[in-house]
């Protein structure tokens, strides 16, 4: 979808960024050799969007009708060894209105082959449980599948082997086992390990197990399955312990798309994304609004973020014509069995969500098939917790405008209610009078309403975790109405962080939080994006605008200024922050989504607006901070907590040093620095990666930025770079975080954004170098070289 041109004709609106879906045929010839006779032989494809079907040789081989989750197809039955052969898979996204979000097209995750004996352990066939965990051992049980396909019994000796972080084997055990003709088997292993290391999200250690099935002096088949020793506990009075430690969820919210390479998951971007949030202050990742991909999952094993896996974001209601609302009453069951085996061994995994902003949710009908579905997901994996992201206004529905009325009239908002009562004729002053009541106290008034508690009880009392989609004013009320639930906020908005923080705080029974969202993403555009020329945000007339532009992290990696208010307000940040609204916007008034909070920028640099009026934030933790500018003091403001950690000032633009200075007790607790850029004389190149393997996936991010002649990066430059990439790899993607370009991540000319553009460099298959060469007009060239090896 990626390389499809945009277009404000396609269906799909907004909601894919004006990516249209179309229909793709995958085909692959490739040798099956002579050996191949008789084996046991397994295709697995991670993710086909939004449906695939696949043909092996021209024959038709199964099929599957979700596009986020994992299917295999048994294909000896269709392959002929010592020829050539033939795969075709066909995705079809033609049918536009199946999403809100851009989702991709066709095969975007790994497909894996899998060539056995006839007796074999299938593909999740290693399960690993921990139920006894204290200092000194933590006792392994190993629960392994396999099928015997072939037409006599063996006797068979099944190793299993756990090793450390460092590769040396720990503990094993040998078991016999007798395996009868066409019939599967489930063994089960009990293995202590001594002294364990723990894993938790500041030391996410990780053991193996490899388990062997070995007749005489043949191995038969193996798999192999990482492990986290953790254990997991959950009250109202201590809320989430893990290893006994109490965790607030520092939650984010994300989609599945890398951007500026689209949705192709790719171990290093979904690496390198969790390593940046992890840096952020994340220490949990919501998958919005299905099941996390393998490759997050592995990222979030080794850099310690938990994760709350997702089923669905539609049950039988559909929010799209041709969405999987069509498909879920006879899938829904697979689709849980599938979300569980794929993470079953990966310790990050701490909770399921049985569905997004369901509108099945305030009706006694749903509130059974919630329970139905954690039923499900119990009887495959009972150490793990569920919730469900609800939301109030799809609970409500017709009871939505009374109680709002009643609402407003409760809390004086009156004035506001008869600004929105020309929604329908636009403006940004009736679009964002309707935005103010979507939070603040009207919005508290609704979700504490009576009303919202009798739609929202059988539904809550189904599961582990009462999960709350912006429903803020519930958090506190449930521990009054029901002293034992635990409440999780789903999902929240940002510009709250700072109320939303102390109530977890508060709370034991309030176990964390979720913004929306921690990385932004293609598709679902403008619902962040501060309009200044009249267009309301998030309405189906902001074409070419592809991206949401609403993640603490853009999608060049770049963290926003919220990104650092919310570090300070999860208390992981001593020193100040500097963010500077967009001195070229000053007072003027921009359409409002709630999900929005200040156009803001970490710049002193405003060639052309030289004693025109700035509004500067230093974001601070410390009780006082004082802001310099040219070593002038402009006087010291309260911060921290009790300033809503924000202290503001309205001065007037002049080129030089900006300085924050904070203060804890009277003493210099930190600063921070902005300073004034020139004319840019350099282009500067970096990469996250010297060194790449050469297995034609492995991926270096190169950052691209504007320097004057002292070093200094200047954020309001536009300038036209142009990239070339040769050698052992090529350009993957290409671009800027601008929301309103018109241009695509697969050109090789783009113009620099907030200073910035990022290149995505993929190795190919051999060793050698990879030159990446970039060019603008009244500048040098540069080059980087990265090795491949």
């Amino acid at each position: 979808m990626i390389l499809e041109q945009k277009t404000p004709d396609t269906k799909n609106g907004k909601q894919t960024g004006y990516y249209p879906g179309k229909s793709y045929l995958y085909t692959k010839m490739f040798f099956v050799p002579n050996d191949w006779m008789d084996k046991n032989i397994v295709l697995e494809f991670e993710g086909v969007y939004p449906s695939a079907l696949v043909y092996i040789n021209g024959d038709f081989a199964g099929s599957h009708h979700s596009g986020y989750s994992q299917f295999t197809i048994q294909a000896d039955g269709f392959l002929i060894p010592g020829h050539e052969n033939k795969i075709e898979v066909a995705a079809d996204n033609s049918s536009e209105g199946n999403t809100r979000w851009y989702s991709g097209s066709g095969i975007y995750r790994n497909v894996n082959i899998y060539v056995s004996e006839k007796l074999y352990i299938p593909v999740n066939g290693l399960q690993i449980d921990i139920p006894e965990i204290d200092q000194d051992t933590a006792v392994l049980c190993i629960k392994t599948k396999f099928c015997n396909e072939t037409l006599r019994t063996h006797d068979l000796i099944q190793i299993t082997e756990i090793l450390d972080a460092e590769g040396t084997i720990v503990n094993s055990e040998e078991t016999a086992v007798t395996a009868y003709p066409h019939k599967n088997i489930q063994t089960l292993q009990r293995i202590p390990v001594w002294e364990p290391h723990l894993w938790d999200c500041d030391s996410p250690y990780l053991y193996t197990c490899r388990t062997r099935l070995k007749e005489g002096d043949t191995i038969l088949d193996e798999a192999v399955s990482t492990l986290g020793i953790r254990k997991l506990q959950l009250d109202s009075r201590h809320g989430l312990r893990i290893n006994g430690k109490e965790v607030k969820l520092r939650g984010a919210c994300i989609h599945h798309d890398n951007g500026i390479i689209g949705a192709v998951t790719l171990e290093k971007a979904e690496e390198r994304r969790c390593r940046q949030m992890k840096e952020a202050g994340f220490n949990c990742l919501r998958s919005s609004h299905h099941a996390m991909s393998k490759a997050m999952l592995k990222a979030c094993d080794k850099l310690g973020m938990l994760v709350m896996d997702e089923l669905s974001d539609m049950w039988h209601i559909r929010k799209n014509p041709h969405d999987f609302g069509n498909y879920f009453e006879d899938f829904w069951e697979d689709e849980v069995e599938r979300m569980v085996a794929k993470d079953y061994n990966h310790p990050s995994v701490i909770m399921y969500c049985t569905g997004n902003e369901i509108p099945e949710v305030g009706t006694k009908r749903g509130a059974e098939m919630n329970r139905r579905i954690v039923e499900r997901i119990k009887s495959l994996d009972s150490a793990r917790y569920t919730t469900n992201a609800a939301n109030s206004f799809l609970a409500l529905r017709s009871d939505m405008q009374p109680l709002l009325e009643e609402a407003v009239k409760a809390t004086g908002m009156e004035h506001i209610l008869e600004q929105t009562s020309g929604a329908g004729e636009g403006g940004i002053s009736v679009m964002n009078a309707f935005a103010s009541l979507m939070e603040g106290p009207a919005k508290d008034y609704i979700d504490a309403s009576s009303t919202l508690t009798d739609l929202l009880e059988g539904f809550s009392g189904g599961l582990d975790i009462a999960g709350f989609n912006y429903i803020t004013g519930r958090h506190e009320l449930e521990a009054q109405l029901h002293p034992n639930r635990l409440v999780l906020g789903t999902e929240t908005y940002p510009s709250e962080i700072v109320r939303l923080w102390d109530i977890v705080e508060r709370n034991s029974h309030v176990i964390g939080d979720f913004t929306w969202t921690g990385y932004d993403y293609l598709g679902e555009a403008g619902i962040g994006i501060f309009y200044y020329n009249g267009i309301n945000g998030f309405q189906d007339h902001n074409y070419p605008d592809s991206i949401a532009y609403i993640g603490d992290i853009d999608i060049t990696g770049y963290r926003r200024p919220i990104s650092y208010l919310r570090e300070i307000v999860f208390g992981l940040r001593t020193a100040p922050y500097l963010a500077v609204e967009r001195v070229n916007h000053y007072g003027k008034t921009p359409g409002k989504t709630t999900w929005m909070h200040k156009d803001n920028i970490a710049s002193w640099t405003w060639d052309g607006y030289e004693g025109k009026p700035a509004v500067v934030d230093i974001f601070s933790s410390s009780e006082e901070v004082e802001l310099f500018l040219n070593d002038i003091s402009l006087g010291r403001k309260p911060a921290g907590k009790a300033a809503g950690f924000i202290a503001s000032y309205e001065i007037t633009y002049e080129p030089g040093t900006l300085m924050a200075v904070s203060y804890q007790n009277g003493m210099e607790s930190g600063r921070d620095i902005l300073q004034t850029a020139k004319t840019p004389v350099k282009i500067s190149l970096s990469s996250d990666q010297p060194v790449l393997t050469a297995n034609g996936n492995d991926l270096a991010y190169v950052t691209i930025g504007l320097q004057d002649e002292n070093g200094i990066f200047n954020l309001q430059s536009e300038t036209v770079i142009h990239i070339s990439v040769d050698g052992a790899g090529t350009l993957q993607g290409f671009g800027s975080a601008d929301p309103h370009t018109s241009n695509h991540y697969y050109t090789t000319a783009w113009n620099t954004y907030d200073g910035r553009l990022l290149a995505a460099i993929r190795s190919g298959f051999d060793p050698g170098e990879i030159k990446i060469t970039v060019s603008a007009d009244g500048l040098d060239k540069e080059t980087l070289v990265i090795t491949v090896e």
